[in-house]
């Protein structure tokens, strides 16, 4: 398995291929088969010797996800929250988005306690990392929205009167994907965001349970492939402009 992934990357990395999809993979199998790393991300991230800032994405249709944080125990979110990585989350997600068709990305950010703090009646993680996260990545050309309450972001996102979110910027992993999932669970597609070659995967997983049984699902591995193609060709686009991809 993990020669199979090496493989994939080394084909785009030479050059033979765009972009690099794959179906779901088992993290149990992964790590029975050597993978020492947490995640496939990590895998990817050390695999390529990248040392930028990349993360999760998950993408249903037109709405895409990220995360500050990832998997991680929720008591420990909150420490784990700094300004700086909240700015790296929207700046991932927007480059992300740009590499996906859309030059102007409209991002919308979670904030992380309840009624968004209620002016720090429930916590101040608002007022002293998040909202000046956003300004962190707002000042650096990556502009952004919020943070506004948990409940209602993704309300905000799906607005069809053109005034809606392309992205949004959860702050753990929970708080995004069941939205996402809800949504749309076979529909979903994971994307390896900030990484230096275009990777994307179903966002679902392995289902050993109803293999042979002729019912599963192909719409998030035919979606992952169409947004492979479209980052792949954005990816190429831009290494025969500038001689690397952005």
């Amino acid at each position: 398995m993990l020669a199979g992934l090496t493989e994939g990357v080394k084909l785009v990395n030479e050059g033979r291929a765009d972009a690099f999809c794959f179906a779901p993979l088992n993290k149990s199998a992964l790590r029975l088969g050597g993978m020492q790393q947490e995640d496939e991300l990590r895998w990817f991230e050390d695999l390529l010797q990248f040392e930028g800032i990349c993360g999760e994405l998950n993408v249903l249709e037109d709405l895409w996800t990220a995360r500050v944080t990832s998997h991680a125990p929720l008591k420990e979110v909150s420490n784990l929250l700094t300004k700086q990585k909240v700015a790296d989350a929207i700046e991932m997600i927007a480059k992300a988005l740009r590499a996906s068709g859309k030059s102007n990305p409209r991002i919308a950010v979670c904030g992380l306690n309840p009624h968004n703090g209620d002016n720090g009646n429930y916590g101040d993680e608002e007022i002293k990392i998040i909202a000046p996260g956003v300004e962190l990545a707002m000042a650096a050309g990556f502009p952004a929205d919020g943070p506004f309450p948990a409940d209602t972001t993704f309300v905000r996102a799906i607005r069809k009167d053109g005034n809606g979110y392309d992205g949004v910027v959860t702050m753990y992993h929970d708080q995004g994907q069941i939205a996402m999932k809800l949504m749309g669970f076979e529909k979903g597609v994971t994307v390896h965001g900030g990484l230096p070659i275009p990777v994307t995967t179903p966002a679902h997983g392995t289902a050993y349970d109803i293999v042979g049984k002729e019912i599963a699902n192909p719409q998030a591995m035919i979606n992952a492939f169409e947004l492979a193609c479209r980052m792949g060709l954005h990816h190429q686009q831009q290494k025969s402009t500038t001689g690397h991809p952005t």
